[in-house]
C-alpha cells in the first residue's frame, strides 16, 4: 500500500473524531491535589514495581529524598468527572532555576500514575521534569476495580465515550496546553513514553499533538487492521474480554470473531482499524524521533503486522534526510513484558533526543 497520507488532513480528521464525544469543552483550568495514600489498581492484586523500572538509569545524588520536588494537580480538561485529569509531576528543586527537558509517562491496563514512580525519580534525578498522569477510568479517575471494564462495555452499548486510547489522547492534548505555559519545561524538548496501553496512548498522543517531540512507546504498537486480515487479534482482544463478550452477545454470536473485534473497534474507537490504524499514524509522527520497542513474540502486538508500516516510516525519515531517527526493536524470545533492556532503549532514545 503505497498511496500518499496527508498527515495535516488525517491530524484534522484525528481531532474531529476526538471532539465528537467530548462533554462540554471548558477552559483549561489546574486545581491543586494531595499525594494519594492508597492508589487503586484494577488488578486481582497490587502489583510490585517491575524489575525493568527499577533498572531504569537513575543519578546518585546525596539526600535525593530530600532535594525532589513532588506537585500533584488536577487539569480540567472537560466537563463531567473523567474531565478532571490527575497529574503527578516529580522534578530537583532548582537553586537557578530554567527551563528543563520533560517527559511524560502513561501508565499500563489497570494500575495509576503512582505506579510509575520509579521512572519518574529515575528521570527526575538525571533532570527532567517527570510527568505521570491517571488515563481514562483508571487511578484516582476510577471508583472501583471494574471501573474501566464497565466504561469499556458502556461505550459498546452507547457509542458516547472512547475509554480505549482516544479518550485519554484528548487528556494529552490538554496535558500540553499546560507543560507548554509553565515557566520550568522547555517546550520544544517535551518526551512522551508509555508501556502497554500507555505505549498506545503516546503513538496517538503524538500522533493529535505535534509538541511531543520525541516518541518511545514500550510495546503497545500494533497493526489493528493486520491483525484482524490475518486472524491474530486474539492477544489483543483478551486483555479487555468483557466489551468484546458483550458485544458477542448483542450480535447474536456464538463466538467472538473477525466481525466482533471489527465492530467494537469501530465503536469504541473509530477508526482504529482503518484510516487511524499503524501504516497511517506513524507518518503523522515523521519526521520526531519515534523509538518503538515490542517483545518479537507479543501476541497482543504481533510483529509481521509491523513490517509494511515500519517499511512506510523508513521511506518517509530518509526522503526527511533523519532515517537516524526512527527505530523499531523487538526483543527476541519476550512476549508482552517490558523488559530492562527496554526501558534502557527508551531512556537512551530519550536523553539522544532531549539532552542535545
Amino acid at each position: 500500500m503505497e498511496e500518499s497520507i496527508d498527515v495535516e488532513k488525517l491530524r484534522l480528521h484525528f481531532l474531529q473524531v476526538l471532539r465528537s464525544r467530548r462533554s462540554t469543552e471548558v477552559p483549561l483550568s489546574v486545581e491543586l491535589a494531595k499525594p494519594v495514600a492508597n492508589p487503586l489498581y484494577q488488578d486481582a492484586t497490587p502489583p510490585r514495581f517491575s524489575e525493568a523500572m527499577e533498572c531504569c538509569p537513575k543519578a546518585d545524588i546525596d539526600g535525593f529524598k530530600d532535594l525532589l520536588r513532588e506537585e500533584n494537580l488536577y487539569l480540567i480538561t472537560e466537563a463531567g468527572d473523567q474531565g478532571r485529569l490527575p497529574v503527578l509531576i516529580l522534578s530537583m528543586k532548582e537553586s537557578n532555576p530554567q527551563r528543563r527537558p520533560a517527559v511524560v509517562f502513561l501508565h499500563s491496563t489497570h494500575k495509576c500514575k503512582e505506579w510509575l514512580r520509579p521512572l519518574l525519580e529515575a528521570y527526575a534525578s538525571r533532570g527532567y521534569i517527570a510527568i505521570a498522569i491517571d488515563s481514562r477510568y483508571h487511578g484516582e479517575r476510577a471508583s472501583s476495580k471494574t471501573t474501566y471494564r464497565d466504561a469499556l462495555i458502556s461505550s459498546w452499548k452507547k457509542g458516547d465515550t472512547m475509554p480505549f486510547i482516544f479518550d485519554t489522547v484528548w487528556d494529552l492534548i490538554k496535558l500540553a496546553d499546560y507543560l507548554t505555559q509553565r515557566e520550568d519545561i522547555d517546550t520544544a524538548r517535551i518526551g512522551i513514553t508509555g508501556e502497554s496501553l500507555g505505549g498506545m496512548h503516546a503513538w496517538y498522543g503524538a500522533v493529535a499533538d505535534t509538541r511531543y517531540a520525541v516518541v518511545a512507546p514500550i510495546i503497545g504498537v500494533q497493526g489493528f487492521r493486520w491483525a484482524i486480515e490475518n486472524d491474530k487479534w486474539h492477544g489483543r482482544v483478551d486483555s479487555i474480554k468483557p466489551v468484546f463478550e458483550e458485544a458477542r452477545i448483542d450480535l447474536g454470536k456464538n463466538e467472538i470473531d473477525k466481525e466482533v473485534v471489527e465492530k467494537v473497534w469501530d465503536r469504541i474507537a473509530p477508526g482504529l482499524a482503518s484510516h487511524f490504524d499503524l501504516d497511517h499514524t506513524i507518518l503523522a509522527i515523521a519526521p520526531r524521533p519515534l523509538l518503538i520497542v515490542n517483545g518479537a513474540e507479543d501476541p497482543r502486538c504481533p510483529l509481521p503486522g509491523l513490517k509494511i508500516p515500519e517499511s512506510r516510516a523508513c521511506k518517509v525519515y530518509e526522503e526527511a534526510n533523519c532515517l537516524d531517527k526512527f527505530k523499531l526493536i523487538a526483543q527476541p524470545g519476550i512476549g508482552h513484558q517490558m523488559t530492562p533492556l527496554m526501558v534502557k532503549e527508551a531512556c537512551d532514545w530519550l536523553d539522544r533526543f532531549l539532552k542535545q
